[in-house]
């Protein structure tokens, strides 16, 4: 349920704000998105699987965190971040 390597490394690279960055809230936004998507789909197929639907919620509300905060701090890299990644406002 969690992602690859490859995965993480390509999200890094396509998210980072400068060359090196693993750490930024736009590359840890990214990975929670993913992270999300891939529980998501898990969930079509085991709907009664309530202790990885916990962990989704704490996803989901770090993932919100972080947006808030990006939110607060700079609110141009939100509205890019948010569009790049299909999320709504």
């Amino acid at each position: 349920m969690s992602i690859t390597v490859e995965e993480k490394a390509r999200l890094m690279k396509e998210f980072a704000t400068k060359e090196g960055d693993t750490g930024s809230p736009e590359v840890q936004v990214a990975i929670l998105s993913s992270r999300i998507a891939t529980l998501t789909e898990h969930f079509k197929t085991h709907a009664k699987d309530n202790h990885s639907r916990r962990g989704l919620l704490k996803l989901v509300a770090q993932r919100r965190k972080l947006l808030d905060y990006l939110k607060d701090r700079d609110q141009s890299r939100y509205a890019s971040l948010i569009e790049r990644l299909g999320l709504r406002r």
